[in-house]
This record gives C-alpha cells, structure tokens and sequence, in this order.
C-alpha cells in the first residue's frame, strides 16, 4: 500500500482512515456548569481524550497532550444531549502529530440531525517508556478533505512556531533592558 514516499524514519506511513475515531458520551446533569449548560472543561477532556486514542493509535504507542489551540465552542450542551467527539490525525511531523476534533450533539430522545457545538485542533507528541519522543508514521491525506486540512494543519504550525519565536524574542528584548517578568 505504501511506497518509499510514504516512509520517515524507516516507519511506513498510515492513511488518515487509520486512526480516525468517534467517542460518543451522553452528557448529564453531573457535567453541568452553574447555568445548567455542560461545563466546558467537561468538553475538553471528551476532546483530549479521543485526541489521544487518535494519536495513540496513529503512532503506534503512548502520546502526550503538548498543546491545544483553538477550541472553539459554538452551541451549548445541554443535559441528554449525545455528544460525538470525531476525531482524526491532520498532519505529522517527526514525532508530533496534530489532531483535528468536531464535536457534534444530538438529542438523546429525538431523531434530528446532529449539528456542530465545537472544534478543537490538539498537537501530540509521541513518547518511548522514558518519556522521550520518538518518531511517528506519515499521515497519508485519503481525500481532498484530509489534504486541505493537512494544508491547513501546516500552516497553524507555522504560525505556532513563529508566535513562539516571537515570544521569545520580546522576552529577551524586555530582559536585555532590564526588566523583570
């Protein structure tokens, strides 16, 4: 299935298809916030969590959370809502990966469509037994899908590790002149 362009580090690439997974919780009044809602954070860890089973599986082995961005809520959860975590692996580096999450709700009781509550964009490192990352398999975009969003994961990157180096610089700028964070 793989040719040699699909290899790094000797490790043969996996198709998008190959890790993408969907967590479905229903949500109840233990995960509410004091409006009666579901509590963000509970949403987080729902996200988290399929974003590491996805990079997990992708990677062959056990992954970290290194960060999250853009978690974006867009409907509130309500109690009995079926909440679908979807998740999949965007795009690859060395030994990062990053993972791409909708979550989508339904009513537990009703046949309506599920629509869109959230997205979330997580990067994953891949760890050995010491903690130390090691290399993961290339993502293989299957659809015109999977290619934009590994275009698009590609240049969330980008931007994450120029804010970085821009961060760093404005710090070292700051302590030059002799201030103190």
């Amino acid at each position: 299935m793989t040719d040699q362009g699909d290899m790094r580090d000797g490790i043969p690439g996996k198709p998008t298809s190959a890790s993408r997974t969907t967590l479905s919780h229903i949500m109840t009044s233990h995960d509410t916030n004091l409006l009666g809602t579901v509590h963000g954070g509970v949403i987080m860890k729902l996200v988290d969590d399929a974003a590491g089973a996805v990079a997990g599986r992708h990677s062959g082995g056990p992954a970290v959370t290194a960060s999250m961005d853009e978690m974006a809520f867009l409907e509130p959860v309500r109690v009995g809502d079926l909440l679908h975590v979807k998740a999949q692996v965007n795009w690859t580096g060395r030994s990062s990966m990053e993972v791409g999450v909708r979550v989508m709700a339904e009513r537990w009781n009703e046949s309506t469509p599920a629509t869109q509550v959230g997205s979330a964009y997580l990067v994953f490192a891949a760890v050995d037994a010491e903690g130390r990352p090691r290399p993961v398999p290339q993502v293989i975009p299957e659809t015109e899908q999977d290619k934009r969003r590994n275009q698009e994961a590609q240049i969330r990157r980008t931007h994450r590790l120029a804010r970085r180096q821009a961060i760093k610089e404005l710090r070292e700028r700051r302590a030059a002149e002799g201030y103190e964070d």
